[in-house]
């Protein structure tokens, strides 16, 4: 499993993907969505502005396994 820093209380489904260089526009995270499965700790997800918190698992068709982890 990945994880990748955040500085905020949580990030957005879209901005995670963007952040992960899977976009590269926040813009095409709809797309992305329509054509991959995410899920976010075992729930299948489709909305880019779902909230991301420190320690959810978000798992990305043909990615793998992402968990953010917040820095101060």
């Amino acid at each position: 499993m990945k994880s990748i820093t955040i500085h905020t209380e949580y990030i957005t489904l879209g901005q995670l993907l963007k952040k992960l260089d899977l976009l590269s526009t926040g813009g095409q995270a709809k797309i992305f969505l329509e054509e991959y499965q995410v899920r976010v700790n075992g729930e299948p997800e489709n909305r880019r502005g779902k909230k991301i918190y420190p320690q959810d698992v978000v798992d990305i068709e043909g990615f793998g396994s992402v968990c953010p982890v917040r820095e101060d």
